[in-house]
Order: C-alpha cells, then sequence, then structure tokens
C-alpha cells in the first residue's frame, strides 16, 4: 500500500483494524513469561484462527505478531540472532491467515528500555523492518510506545528502507501523560512533523476513559487519528489473570463517541476479541 492508497482509504472510510492477540493467545493456550514470537512460530493454528476470525468479522488490517521481535527484546530470552528468521515467519503466518482480502500491518513496539540510545533503537528498529519488508508487509505499525523517542526511531528507520505508510500509537494515562515522560498531545504534533501518517493511542485503558484526549489530540493533527483501546480496566482473578468486563456492545458505543470526536482508524486492544470487531462494523455502517 502506497502512502497516497493509504490517504484515499481513510478519505472514504472509517477504518476497522483488529482486536487483541496476547490476551486471546494466552487464553488459546500460550504460556505465561515465555518469547510470544517464538511459540507463535512454533504453534502458529491458534494465532492464524484468531486473525481469520478478525478477517472474517471484518477487519482490514491486522497486526503481524512482531511485537517485540527486535534484537533489544529478543536478547531477553537469548534470541537476539533470531530477528529476521522470526520476523519473516511471522508475517508469513497472518499472509497465510487472511489471505488477500486483509492489509498486514508489520508491528513494532517499545524495547522497554527507556535509556536506550538513539541509535541502537534505530539499528534495532531498521533490522526488524528490513525482515518485514522481505516478508512483504502492507504498512507498518509502531504501536503501545511509551514515549515519543521510540516512534521516532522507527520513524527514521522505516523512512530509510521504504516509502510504505507508518502508524504510531502510543500509551497514554488517563489524562493524556506518557510512561516514559511526556505527552500524548505534543508526541502526536512531532511524530506528524515527522513523517507519520497516522498517530494515536492504544492500549492505555477503556474507551470510556478517553474521550477528553481524543478530542484534544485531533486539535493538535491534522493526519488520521487512531484509537485501539482495552475492553476497559482489567481486575486480576484468584489465578492472576487480568479480567475485562467491558462487553462488545458497550466498548462499541463508547467508540462511537470517539468516531464523532474525530478518530479515523477504530479496533481494540487488550481483552478484546472478533466479537468486538463485529460490532465496530455494525458500529461503521451508520456513518
Amino acid at each position: 500500500m502506497t502512502r497516497e492508497e493509504f490517504r484515499e482509504l481513510i478519505g472514504r472510510e472509517i477504518v476497522i483494524l483488529d482486536g487483541a492477540t496476547g490476551s486471546n493467545l494466552m487464553k488459546a493456550g500460550m504460556p505465561k513469561g515465555i518469547c510470544t514470537e517464538k511459540w507463535i512460530c512454533e504453534n502458529p493454528q491458534p494465532l492464524m484462527n484468531l486473525q481469520s476470525a478478525y478477517q472474517q468479522a471484518g477487519s482490514q488490517i491486522v497486526y503481524a505478531p512482531t511485537f517485540s521481535a527486535n534484537k533489544i527484546s529478543l536478547a531477553n530470552h537469548g534470541l537476539e540472532n533470531q530477528v529476521h528468521s522470526l520476523n519473516k515467519q511471522l508475517v508469513e503466518i497472518s499472509r497465510s491467515a487472511v489471505g488477500e482480502n486483509c492489509m498486514v500491518a508489520g508491528d513494532l513496539t517499545t524495547t522497554g528500555k527507556q535509556d536506550a540510545e538513539y541509535e541502537a533503537l534505530l539499528d534495532a528498529y531498521k533490522e526488524q523492518i528490513e525482515a518485514q519488508l522481505e516478508a512483504g508487509v502492507d504498512l507498518l505499525v509502531a504501536e503501545t510506545m511509551l514515549g515519543v523517542t521510540e516512534p521516532m526511531a522507527v520513524l527514521d528507520a522505516a523512512r530509510e528502507l521504504c516509502s510504505l505508510p507508518v502508524l504510531c500509537t502510543l500509551t497514554v494515562e488517563s489524562d493524556g501523560s506518557l510512561f516514559f515522560g511526556g505527552n500524548i498531545y505534543d508526541s502526536a504534533e512531532l511524530l506528524e512533523e515527522m513523517g507519520a501518517d497516522a498517530v494515536g493511542i492504544n492500549c492505555s485503558t477503556g474507551p470510556d476513559q478517553l474521550l477528553s484526549v481524543v478530542e484534544n489530540i485531533r486539535k493538535r493533527i491534522h493526519i488520521p487519528l487512531i484509537v485501539k483501546p482495552n475492553a476497559g480496566n482489567p481486575v486480576i482473578d484468584a489465578m492472576g489473570n487480568p479480567v475485562y468486563s467491558m462487553g462488545a456492545e458497550e466498548f462499541a458505543r463508547h467508540i462511537k463517541r470517539l468516531i464523532d470526536a474525530g478518530a479515523n482508524l477504530v479496533g481494540g486492544c487488550c481483552g478484546t476479541t472478533p466479537a468486538y470487531i463485529e460490532q465496530l462494523v455494525k458500529l461503521k455502517s451508520s456513518f
């Protein structure tokens, strides 16, 4: 997909993203504390079932599960030399799941290291993006970023390598502050200036807590706005698992308010399932 094609798509309609990956894979048997990316390569069927269900529910873009497959994060599992093979396999699994009727985004996220040198980030993201491009992603998404430095590095890396659309979403507190310092409003402006094709928020909290944040981001940017929140705030059950209480219909009602406030691309993060995407597709028909 070209950047111009992306702009044309956003100009025509609200775009429906996918929902959660990790929380659904854990329900399907993925153990805690392992390298998710490696586990999916060894056990591809749960991911394929999930992404196929998202595509059937109406997702126009699914995120390949390449989330932390950069060498800085993979080093935590002794897999830093498998960046190319893991990213390539993960994109190919997603493509097999959804075919050619749904776009596949190469997914990049935080390294979790607030003190990482910019050049190290740039090098890590370039290596990851190169493998994703070889595997044939349609666009790139920097998501669940905790501060502005890492999505800046993703944008710089991507622009050295390709002309695909690059979307950036950060995780915020309910007041718009970022976990690595700063706020979403200044960060969104900066990422637009650096050439992001869309910016916004993901994970964070439930959609019921984000109206003011979305309204104020919309005032600061001219590019498309992404909202991909959790299914409400979780409570932890007796087994230590997060339980999300917001159902699909309630989730969609709150997303409608965020679309009215200026969101252009919507989906779900932790706790959401294909049923939530079905509700967003129904919602889309009213616009």
